[in-house]
């Protein structure tokens, strides 16, 4: 039975999937023990060439993208991810205030700052799924 607190889909009682994308496997490992605790199932990427493929392959109910990673960044990703499907919300989580101030930030649903409280961040996704009043 699904506790209070669990995220589902209401149309099907799925709970919902969040695509997080980090390279730091520590951070991923992380979120994603705190995210499942309130209830959501998680997908993990490591890079944003895995997120774009993930994403092609299942829609998530929202996506936590990092901007700083090896390769290819979080940026140009958060550009295709609006060519696949400009429905799904992306929260941009990134250590780097700067960013911010890029106007290819602005397109995101909300743009957080990483920290050891992940609260902004819980709020976010959960604004971004409907879910603040819960």
């Amino acid at each position: 039975m699904a506790t209070h607190d669990q995220a589902f889909n209401r149309e099907d009682e799925q709970p919902l999937n969040i695509l997080l994308v980090d390279d730091d496997p520590n951070q991923r490992e992380m979120y994603r023990r705190r995210l499942e605790r309130k209830g959501y199932n998680v997908s993990l990427a490591e890079s944003a060439d895995a997120a774009v493929q993930r994403l092609r392959q299942q829609r998530p109910a929202c996506i936590v993208l990092d901007i700083a990673m090896p390769g290819r960044d979080g940026l140009s990703a958060l550009q295709e991810f609006l060519d696949i499907d400009p429905s799904v919300p992306v929260i941009i989580n990134t250590a780097y205030p700067a960013y911010a101030e890029n106007f290819l930030s602005w397109a995101a649903d909300a743009y957080i700052e990483k920290s050891s409280d992940l609260t902004p961040l819980l709020e976010a996704i959960d604004r971004a799924l409907g879910r603040e009043d819960q």
